[in-house]
């Protein structure tokens, strides 16, 4: 399977990127333009010199063009940005893993997108794609740390079931990472939110947070 990140240059989208390909995936690193997607996977490969990963530069288009594609980009122009590359989308799995939030003070605060969430307003925006929220909680410095499981939950949610259980394969994938169906794409909009308690909480107790949930015994997929 190859996964493109559009807008993948970011610290976040990089992150994410290295993680996926030391687990076996190629990735595209994609962005406005092939020369900034070169010079950041160049960085990547002096980041990580110890790891052989599948990882190729490209544009934004090239990145669409994959298999399953995450929407790496600040959250303003997700939906816009997938839009654009509607045609090449269609029918495929669009993971959007963006935050509408700001800072105000000391305090971190989400923002009310257009449709409730950042997942739902590029569902509206590539109506013939599955779009899947997901990866929002993930530390990019743990992401990073490759070869070292990350201890968190990843909540998805999706109004897709196929496109839900491929991105929780996915996820699967990641060490010490475990994904949880969330429900329906309606659920992003608490998911999106939660990210500004998380971040506050970094801030306050000066680490880094990241949500396990307890109660669950098995699998929430199995009798899907």
């Amino acid at each position: 399977m190859r996964i493109g990140l559009i807008g993948g240059t970011g610290p976040a989208g990089s992150a994410l990127g290295a993680r996926l390909a030391s687990v076996g995936y190629e990735v595209v690193i994609g962005s406005r333009t092939l020369e900034r997607a070169q010079e950041v996977c160049a960085e990547m490969a002096t980041r990580w010199p110890d790891h052989t990963l599948s990882i190729t530069p490209g544009d934004n288009t090239a990145a669409a063009m994959c298999d399953v594609v995450v929407l790496a980009t600040p959250w303003d122009s997700a939906a816009t940005t997938a839009k654009d590359l509607a045609g090449a989308l269609q029918g495929k799995v669009v993971i959007s893993m963006a935050n509408a939030l700001i800072r105000a003070g000391h305090e971190f605060q989400p923002l009310l997108p257009p449709r409730g969430s950042v997942a739902a307003h590029v569902q509206a925006a590539v109506p013939l794609s599955r779009v899947v929220a997901a990866f929002h909680h993930l530390p990019a410095k743990e992401l990073g740390h490759l070869g070292e499981p990350i201890d968190s939950d990843v909540l998805i949610c999706s109004d897709n079931s196929d496109a839900t259980k491929i991105v929780a394969a996915i996820v699967e994938k990641i060490p010490g990472c475990r994904p949880l169906d969330a429900g329906e794409l309606s659920n992003a909009t608490a998911i999106e939110a939660f990210t500004a308690v998380l971040l506050q909480l970094n801030v306050r107790y000066k680490t880094r947070v990241a949500p396990r949930l307890t109660g669950i015994k098995s699998d929430p997929r199995a009798s899907a």
